[in-house]
């Protein structure tokens, strides 16, 4: 598909930040060129070089930075071809790749060197890379660093892989100084083994959540801002479950620590006392709460203690999902949901009076922040790359697995009715995916932190 010099996107409703408004989009070379009034080019609007979004809602195109691809090595749970076109048809137009589950694991620079290949030329969207942070490779931080690698991701407990061990404290002070000195994020999965029970868990999701308490990730998240304490270490926790856990990050931001935390659509939307016994579809660690928990994770994401959402999108094949005996204790932990972490979230944001720049604040704006790309993503600005989804903010639909777009099609939304659907999304000014179907050959560029999409390719 050739790449139009020009283009122009008029709406009457466009989220700009926390507003929304009536606009023209001028883009020009893939990038924003101006914002003008809507009514400023109807006299000459040339359908043949402009799009007429009428009614649809624009959106700045999502920053996903909490993605397991798991490609070079397990290519076969997703791949970066499938995860990156799910991901668009869900309005994302940039996501960042986590280290673990590919094989090797991105924890050296051989490593991201044989990620990028494999993501070359087969990505529907632009593509960063978390690095890794396992016990004895702080020596090769610098080196990723300076690749462009968006910060390192460590563990505090069992990774559930063998090749990505966690760090224990003295392997964590050293991440955290080290990745102080170079001004670079250590994201954590906070929890501790120490307040886990041993005991079987079996096909009982009560029994899964009970092995999996609140005061895992609450001590997590202690020690870790005991450690941040003496060092400007900016330290962002993922996946946060445990609302028991939001009054140690509100005390320490209140401190003046730079610490930050996300939650994940599933814990957002579902709750356990809906979940039944052997849904494994529905296993996660951290895992899904109760309503309760849910509710106090939504006060704290509006009160800004929780700044972010992210999918965690962590497939598997059906069979490591263990779906035949339901059993939670052999099922692979992880929450398949590209695609449909949009919808899903304005379908729970809109019940509870949010509105849609609030969502393109949570899922777009921060988390461009976070991954250092905010010159070019996570919102439409002048200068920044014309990324953006057209989105039906009203419609409602059921979730069919056969028209995902990821590998494998299962998920534990399947059957849910959701609110709000992505008809559109365009990268740089083209349009890559429309009413379930793509255009054109993959047109997704390799990002490094910090670097706006030009000369950002590896």
């Amino acid at each position: 598909m050739s790449v139009p010099r020009r283009l122009i996107v008029r709406a009457r409703r466009v989220v700009f930040g926390d507003v929304e408004r009536a606009a023209c989009l001028v883009i020009e070379d893939g990038k924003i060129a101006s914002i003008e009034a809507y009514e400023a080019h109807f006299p000459s609007f040339d359908p043949a070089h402009a799009i007429d979004a009428r009614d649809l809602v624009v959106l700045p195109g999502l920053v996903d930075s909490h993605v397991h691809a798991n490609e070079p090595g397990r290519t076969e749970w997703e791949g970066l071809e499938t995860a990156t076109r799910a991901a668009a048809a869900g309005g994302v137009t940039t996501l960042v790749d986590m280290p673990l589950n590919s094989l090797p694991p991105t924890t050296t620079p051989d490593a991201l060197a044989l990620k990028r290949a494999a993501a070359e030329g087969k990505v529907a969207i632009d593509v960063g890379f978390w690095g890794g942070a396992v016990p004895g490779n702080a020596p090769l931080f610098e080196a990723l660093h300076g690749l462009g690698v968006c910060g390192f991701k460590a563990f505090m407990i069992d990774s559930g892989v063998p090749e990505f061990p966690p760090l224990d404290g003295a392997g964590l002070a050293l991440a955290l100084t080290t990745c102080a000195r170079l001004g670079a994020t250590l994201i954590l999965h906070a929890e501790l083994a120490g307040p886990m029970p041993a005991s079987a868990v079996g096909r009982s999701y009560a029994s899964w959540l009970a092995s999996r308490p609140q005061a895992a990730e609450v001590e997590a998240i202690e020690l870790v801002v005991n450690l941040m304490r003496g060092t400007k270490a900016r330290v962002h926790i993922v996946h946060l479950s445990a609302a028991d856990a939001v009054p140690v990050v509100a005390r320490a931001q209140a401190e003046g620590l730079a610490l930050s935390a996300e939650t994940c659509p599933h814990y957002l939307a579902l709750a356990s006392e809906d979940i039944a016994d052997g849904a494994t579809l529905c296993k996660c660690a951290p895992p899904i709460r109760e309503a309760e928990n849910r509710e106090r994770l939504w006060a704290a994401l509006a009160a800004g203690t929780i700044t972010l959402v992210a999918s965690d999108h962590s497939p598997s094949p059906p069979a490591g999902k263990a779906l035949e005996s339901g059993d939670f204790g052999q099922a692979w932990g992880g929450v398949s949901s590209l695609g449909l972490a949009l919808p899903v979230m304005w379908t729970e944001a809109s019940k509870r009076g949010h509105t849609l720049g609030d969502v393109a604040r949570w899922m777009s704006s921060v988390p461009a922040r976070l991954v250092g790309l905010e010159r070019a993503k996570g919102g439409l600005a002048v200068g920044m790359d014309a990324d953006f989804c057209l989105f039906d903010d009203a419609v409602e639909w059921t979730v069919e697995p056969a028209h995902l777009w990821t590998r494998h099609k299962i998920t534990p939304y399947a059957g849910r009715k959701l609110k709000g659907r992505v008809r559109s999304t365009w990268l740089r000014g083209v349009r890559i995916y429309e009413d379930r179907k793509f255009e054109g050959a993959p047109r997704g560029q390799l990002l490094a932190r910090g670097a706006g999409t030009e000369g950002a390719r590896a």
